[in-house]
């Protein structure tokens, strides 16, 4: 399962630097606005403590870790769904993404412009899902014109309804008409540059040092140890976006070769996560034998949990846990 993250924001707010300490790679970084046009789009590795842990049971050739897409989209101002700033461009790349990371901007300094003066994270917030709702009525007034002519008075009520919900101000719920590709239909995860000289947050979300970050990106492990700096919060921005679309990890053996983790939507049957795996399995699913990371561990050998009843045989019907270890039987 493939998953993308759009990281959006208004002018100068630390998007590329964000995306910079994340990737590792190369980004313009100016302090200008719309120093990004065209997306930087960059592949990370989902950091994981539990498959590094398996694997020191398994012993396998190879360890592949899930990745996470990430990618940079040119800042946001008001207007924008009428054009200001390049503004429809830039929002036409968010209906790509899976999950929006929206950055808001704390930190004053007076050497870095900033598109409204100076930061307010309340109202910059504001400033962009405003923009992602005007959007979103421009989507729905052409859907309502187009099912007018045709009579379509269910899709009309529909329609009517989504669009009050939309001129309140408020964002729509995931499920909505999946088809339109709404962007107020998107899980947001917020966060908060406080590198520099810090304020109050009052809303939810994760407050991150992005020069921090980026400066310590650029450095080895042995480097950041030797200076003391303290641990990277990156890992919980893609944890957050994880939760934010319901997803958890899963791992999987391969008869010792490879020990592999798996994105799967929270919820899912085992038969439906062989279906990520190979796209055979979901079909030719027999059974599977899972146990649980921790369990494994605690056994250190996968063929003695099995002689102590630790491993389990599962029938397709098996709802996977997060954190499973599953050997596919077809």
């Amino acid at each position: 399962m493939s998953i993308s993250v759009g990281i959006i924001g208004l002018p100068n707010v630390g998007k590329s630097t964000l995306f910079k300490a994340l990737t590792k790679q190369a980004v313009d970084i100016s302090n200008y606005p719309f120093c990004t046009i065209d997306p930087n789009v960059g592949v990370v590795a989902v950091p994981d403590e539990r498959l590094t842990a398996i694997a020191k049971i398994i012993k396998p050739k190879k360890i592949t870790p899930t990745v996470i897409e990430f990618i940079d989209i040119a800042g946001l101002v008001r207007k924008a769904h009428q054009g200001e700033g390049l503004g429809s461009q830039f929002l036409s790349h968010i209906r790509e993404v899976n999950v929006i990371c929206q950055v808001v901007r704390v930190f004053v300094n007076e050497k870095i412009a900033h598109v409204e003066g100076q930061p307010d994270p309340q109202r910059d917030i504001e400033i962009i899902n405003t923009e992602l709702i005007m959007k979103d009525l421009e989507t729905i007034n052409k859907r309502l014109e187009k099912a007018r002519k045709q009579a379509k008075f269910y899709e009309l009520e529909n329609l009517n309804e989504i669009k009050k919900t939309l001129t309140q101000g408020r964002l729509l719920h995931p499920e909505t008409i999946p088809e339109l590709q709404l962007l107020t239909t998107k899980p947001i995860v917020y966060v908060f540059n406080v590198s520099g000289t810090n304020q109050e947050i009052q809303n939810n979300g994760l407050l991150i040092d992005f020069k921090l970050e980026s400066d310590m990106s650029e450095l080895s492990e042995v480097e950041q140890k030797e200076l003391e700096l303290s641990s990277s919060k990156l890992d919980q921005l893609i944890k957050a976006c994880y939760q934010a679309l319901g997803l958890i990890t899963f791992y999987t053996i391969t008869g010792g070769q490879e020990t592999r983790a798996w994105t799967l939507k929270n919820g899912l049957k085992v038969s439906q996560a062989g279906g990520v795996v190979h796209s055979d399995f979901e079909e030719k699913f027999i059974r599977a034998e899972v146990i649980n990371w921790q369990k494994l561990v605690k056994a250190k050998n996968w063929s003695f949990a099995r002689e102590k009843g630790i491993l389990r045989a599962k029938r397709k019907e098996y709802i996977v846990q997060d954190g499973d270890v599953i050997e596919f039987k077809i």
